[in-house]
């Protein structure tokens, strides 16, 4: 099976330096080009109690004044952070992709609207199921995928 593309799907978990760096790597051991996404979703979900902001990529990423109450200013802040993390991995050559919607939904969509050829995403699954269950999205995104998955365990070590 020839690689050619990879999508590497980010959120604003500081662990997503992880899965950039993770999936960077394989990629470039693959030849493959590289497509970084972020997904946004309705920007209640940004203001509520669920979400833990932001990010990964310490030191490289300060908001400061983008608006995260909007869905313009939800676009602006991800695009700067896919481009920090573009920056953090020191390759011009990375492309950078904003989709909104259901997260998974959106990945897979972006997946086949690029041909990718494999989709790297990290789990960090915090609910009591956990050591049952993949985080939802991963599990989603495995069980709808048409192309194979790289999951990153995101989870901190005891």
């Amino acid at each position: 099976m020839n690689m050619k593309k990879v999508l590497i799907a980010l959120d604003f978990d500081p662990s997503a330096q992880k899965v950039a760096e993770t999936g960077y790597s394989t990629a470039k051991a693959l030849g493959a080009e590289i497509t970084l996404l972020h997904v946004i979703v309705d920007p209640v979900y940004y203001a509520s109690p669920e979400y833990d902001p932001i990010m990964g990529f310490n030191g490289y990423l300060e908001v400061g004044q983008i608006k995260m109450d909007s869905i313009e200013g939800l676009k602006q802040a991800s695009l700067k952070f896919l481009e920090k993390s573009k920056k953090h991995l020191g390759d011009p050559d990375i492309k950078t992709r904003v989709a909104e919607g259901d997260f998974a939904e959106a990945i897979l969509n972006t997946a086949k609207d690029l041909g990718a050829d494999i989709i790297v995403m990290g789990s960090h699954s915090r609910k009591w199921l956990e050591n049952i269950v993949m985080g939802s999205v991963t599990e989603k995104v495995l069980r709808n995928s048409t192309v194979p998955l790289f999951i990153i365990p995101t989870k901190k070590q005891k």
